[in-house]
């Protein structure tokens, strides 16, 4: 540090000058800070500075509001609302019950129907959630996990209504079931269907809506749950390569089907470790899908984003600051080179958003991207001793935290298939068995443990401990094994819901 910074006076307010994921930041960064490297054009491998050469002076991000609540026919007016409005993707939010696979009219979705998102029942619902609005001409991202292909089948149903040809269909679907076991919980299926599912619908849409991106890897749920921004980067990243690995076990070629995933992330209010953040993913999956996959289509080494202010950071007390809150967050997503990006509304702390604050969250992108000029020239940033200082760091911890969990998942694999052949050897009495075997895994009713005996997307996460009593209207399997009735399984889940859900 030179000696004019020394003589200089300092501040001393006790405000914290670190990240708000807890790392350092130095008073002034030089050259000093910086890795050797050589310049890097954006569009270029690794693609720290964005997927495309000439960034948002090419074509700006989807401005795609996450919207769903009520009926299926007051979420379409609110879809046409914010269309008329500017919006030019749509997104939406499923109620609890359909989330779970519940139907409206079952008896445990009660108190939850159109709440915080749209109930659909039926292919019925979700012609009425898109009528007037042509599939052809707007993409959709639905974020549903467990039924994610149950809701897939219904969408494309309602293209096919209107004659739009699956080729031409385009959107997302998230159906990562992997983060629901870490953070969000709503899941339903043990982890090995759950991943069959998810391989199943990449396989169809592969090859039978080339358009769609199967799959949204998401990171924003991570960190609403708690995480550190490394954290988030790292977990999401390797729930990615569990996916990559997961498909090639199944035969697919790797660049058949990596094109089209895709990945989520959360945009927190520390702007610079969050733009570094979105550098440093780019570049982690960019090298992992060449070096380690050997993946030759550079769409496969290009790492795809969808966005969302966080909603962790809105505060209920004078609410009117979660606009500007909303504002440095999406400005950090769009820094760091967005595909698309959603902005929180100032008052859905308190409620679902009203009008106006659904129409001042969309306003505020367009003014990011018509009135501040951060578009008018491809990464602004690039080139930044801090920002580039930073970008070097997070990738250095991302990739530390990712390489500690293929050394833990390693030892656990082989510690469950160790595991797995005791219990074979053992042969329980008739009628004291206390577990259910479902796709390959099996659930101890008295531990809570999961156990499966194959690799690392087949491990998760604590669940719900279920009574190794039978519970009144279970199931029972021939071998004797107890099985939760489905209402039980509902109040487990609904115990173990996570912070936050998009």
């Amino acid at each position: 540090m030179g000696a004019e910074y020394e003589a200089a006076p300092k501040r001393d307010d006790g405000v914290e000058t670190g990240t708000l994921s807890g790392m350092e930041v130095e008073p002034l960064y030089t050259s000093e800070h910086l890795r050797g490297s050589t310049e890097e054009l954006p569009g270029q491998y690794p693609y720290t500075r964005g997927i495309h050469a000439s960034g948002y002076r090419g074509r700006l991000w989807t401005m795609r509001q996450f919207s769903g609540f009520a009926t299926a026919e007051e979420t379409n007016r609110r879809y046409k609302y914010l269309m008329a409005n500017g919006q030019t993707g749509l997104s939406v939010a499923f109620d609890m019950p359909t989330l779970m696979g519940q139907d409206s009219d079952a008896p445990t979705s009660r108190g939850e129907i159109g709440h915080c998102g749209v109930a659909i029942d039926s292919l019925a619902d979700m012609e009425r959630l898109f009528e007037g609005i042509p599939l052809d001409r707007v993409s959709t991202s639905m974020t549903i996990n467990s039924p994610a292909a149950i809701l897939l089948c219904m969408y494309l149903a309602v293209a096919e209504k209107q004659g739009v040809p699956f080729a031409k269909v385009s959107g997302t679907l998230q159906n990562d079931i992997l983060k629901e076991f870490i953070a969000q919980k709503e899941y339903i299926f043990p982890p090995e269907p759950s991943m069959r599912l998810v391989v199943d619908s990449i396989e169809y849409c592969t090859t039978e809506v080339p358009r769609w991106n199967t799959i949204s890897i998401s990171g924003y749920h991570i960190r609403e749950a708690g995480s550190t921004a490394a954290q988030e980067l790292a977990f999401t990243l390797a729930d990615g390569f569990a996916y990559v690995d997961a498909c090639i076990e199944r035969g697919m070629r790797v660049d058949d089907f990596a094109p089209r995933l895709s990945f989520f992330f959360d945009a927190h209010i520390d702007l610079f470790e969050e733009i570094a953040k979105f550098r440093a993913a780019r570049r982690i999956w960019a090298r992992h899908m060449r070096e380690r996959y050997g993946a030759r289509d550079e769409r496969s080494w290009k790492l795809r984003f969808h966005t969302q202010t966080a909603g962790v950071s809105l505060t209920a007390q004078q609410p009117e600051l979660n606009i500007a809150r909303t504002a440095v967050e999406a400005l950090a997503g769009v820094l760091g080179g967005t595909q698309s990006l959603h902005t929180n509304a100032m008052d859905e702390v308190l409620a679902l958003p009203t009008d106006r604050a659904a129409r001042i969250a969309l306003r505020t992108q367009q003014m990011i991207a018509y009135e501040t000029g951060v578009t008018g020239t491809v990464d602004p940033l690039g080139g930044s001793y801090f920002v580039e200082s930073m970008t070097d760091r997070m990738e250095g911890r991302g990739g530390g935290v990712l390489r500690a969990d293929r050394v833990l998942t390693a030892g656990s694999s082989r510690r469950s298939r160790r595991a797995s052949c005791r219990r074979r050897s053992r042969t329980p009495r008739s009628g004291t068995s206390r577990s259910w075997t479902a796709g390959g895994g099996s659930w101890s009713a008295s531990t809570g443990s999961c156990r499966t005996t194959t690799r690392s997307w087949r491990s998760c996460a604590s669940r719900p401990a279920w009574s190794a009593s039978r519970p009144s209207g279970s199931a029972t399997s021939a071998a004797g094994a107890t099985r939760p009735a489905r209402a039980a399984l509902w109040t487990g889940f609904g115990a173990r819901r996570g912070a936050g859900r998009t």
